[in-house]
């Protein structure tokens, strides 16, 4: 059977959760966990769940990219930066 060890809890990013507290949603924190007797580690996003006014799941990883796009919108299948989610939650308000 296989074990795994939470080595950290990600917390939801505040600059987000600033520009969605206006929606209905739903957040699940991520994690780093590292996977017993063996030097494997998996990373479960943090997934912020927006449900009105349409449904959009953002997924936010933890990780060191040159291109720094550490989100990812699952209904759009690309990855994005900061700043380019914050557009695309200014352009749900309209």
């Amino acid at each position: 059977m296989l074990e795994f060890e939470i080595l950290q809890k990600l917390e939801p990013n505040a600059e987000i959760l600033e520009n969605i507290k206006e929606y209905d949603y739903a957040i699940k924190n991520g994690t780093i966990k590292h996977l017993k007797a063996t030097n494997l580690q998996f990373i479960d996003p943090t997934e912020y769940v927006i449900t009105k006014p349409t449904t959009i799941t953002i997924f936010e990883y933890k990780v060191n990219e040159i291109a720094n796009k550490n989100f990812y919108i699952k209904e759009y299948n690309q990855k994005y930066n900061l700043k380019e989610i914050k557009q695309i939650l200014i352009k749900l308000k309209i």
